[in-house]
């Protein structure tokens, strides 16, 4: 579909999601089973969880460099690095049993997570216009989510047909497409490797510059990415502590996923016509809302109303962190803002689950999900007092 300003659809989805997609099904595919794995090769279930949470030390660690690599590679070139790297740690560990290298994979697969990840915000970013990009980036969001609901289907079919290495396999395969495709794609304007470097401020000081953008909106990014990961993490743990069984649990989890994953592209519309905080905002009031209920809910029926609720909440607002980060971006050093954006955007993804470990470790369960429900009217009233009620003047001459 080409708009009326000749900005096409079809040539983004192409260029953005197709690589996206593919690489994501992979992803979805082999994160469920890597601590499965690591038992398999006979780790404890700490240790498993140890080896799991790697995935996301590894991303952390290497949101700041990924800004180095995109900026000096360019966003097309970074994308296949990530890809082929990929390919070759997933493949390995399918022809090893070795524990080792399955934790050393998983941290590197967190490593090109976050430079394919922060490659993607950055063309989005730069590739589409204004005033559709949170509708581009809310459906980048929307497509990581598919992957994550069609991955783990396909691994278990993988699982079940040909053994548990072999689905490493087959993400390997979603990776290699991926870079293929990505190869067949024109490089951005202006993003050709190493053309920007010499023009570009260093890392540190591009983050100095920016310290009262990442010290307001960036903390409300990184609250929205806490409450989103507690979410995750707590109604597991929610069902299991009202008897409901592991297959029930995975249904529960699949009805919240399927709310999470319809709303993307209406709350990017949302936010392209009346700005950001009229998604941020009221997302967060609804999970909240959620999380604050949830210890009020005692058989499946009503854990699944309350899972819906907190899916609602975070599929509309799909998309919102990176459109914040990319209206706050520079047009010059714009890869290591966005690198700083996201490495804070993690650091909530992490510190979710810590949350609730640290609260349960004083208090209940019900008791941190309340907790969480506070923090997260905290969070809407943060977001409220700081993001732009439309967008930003500077943003736009900036592009």
């Amino acid at each position: 579909m080409t708009t009326a300003d000749g900005f096409s659809w079809k040539q983004i989805a192409v260029a953005a999601y197709g690589p996206t997609a593919l690489a994501s099904i992979g992803y979805g595919a082999v994160i469920p089973l890597v601590a499965l794995s690591a038992i398999d090769r006979g780790a404890s279930p700490g240790t498993a969880a140890l080896i799991t949470g790697l995935l996301g030390i590894g991303q952390l660690l290497a949101d700041l460099p990924a800004g180095w690599v995109a900026e000096r590679l360019g966003e097309k070139w970074s994308i296949i690095l990530a890809c082929l790297v990929d390919v070759v740690m997933l493949s390995s560990v399918s022809f090893t049993h070795s524990l080792l290298h399955l934790a050393i994979a998983t941290f590197v697969t967190g490593i090109t997570g976050a430079v394919f990840g922060l490659a993607r915000q950055t063309y989005l970013t730069v590739a589409v216009p204004l005033q559709y990009r949170a509708r581009a980036l809310s459906s980048l969001g929307g497509v990581f989510r598919i992957g994550g609901l069609i991955g783990p289907l396909i691994g278990a079919a993988v699982v079940a047909a040909f053994g548990l290495p072999k689905a490493y396999l087959f993400a390997a395969s979603m990776s290699l497409l991926a870079a293929i495709v990505t190869l067949t794609l024109p490089d951005l304007p202006g993003e050709t490797p190493g053309e920007n470097a010499p023009q570009s401020a260093g890392m540190f000081v591009v983050l100095r510059q920016s310290v009262g953008i990442l010290m307001t909106q960036g903390v409300g990014a990184l609250v929205i990415m806490l409450v989103r990961s507690a979410r995750q993490a707590i109604i597991p743990l929610w069902c299991s502590a009202h008897g409901i069984s592991p297959a029930a649990t995975s249904l529960v989890y699949s009805i919240s996923m399927a709310f999470d994953v319809a709303l993307f592209f209406f709350g990017g519309s949302l936010m392209d016509k009346f700005g950001r905080v009229w998604v941020a905002f009221p997302a967060m009031i609804v999970m909240g809302i959620g999380m604050a209920i949830l210890p009020l809910t005692h058989h499946i029926g009503t854990i699944i109303a309350v899972a819906c609720l907190l899916g609602l909440g975070n599929g509309i607002s799909s998309g919102v962190v990176m459109t914040l980060g990319s209206d706050a971006s520079p047009a010059v050093g714009r890869t290591k803002f966005l690198a700083g954006w996201r490495l804070l955007s993690d650091s909530g993804n992490a510190l979710g689950p810590l949350a609730i470990a640290a609260v349960t470790t004083f208090a209940t369960l019900g008791s941190a999900s309340v907790v969480l429900g506070v923090l997260a009217w905290g969070g809407a009233a943060w977001l409220l007092r700081f993001i732009p009620r439309r967008v930003p003047p500077q943003t736009l001459s900036a592009e």
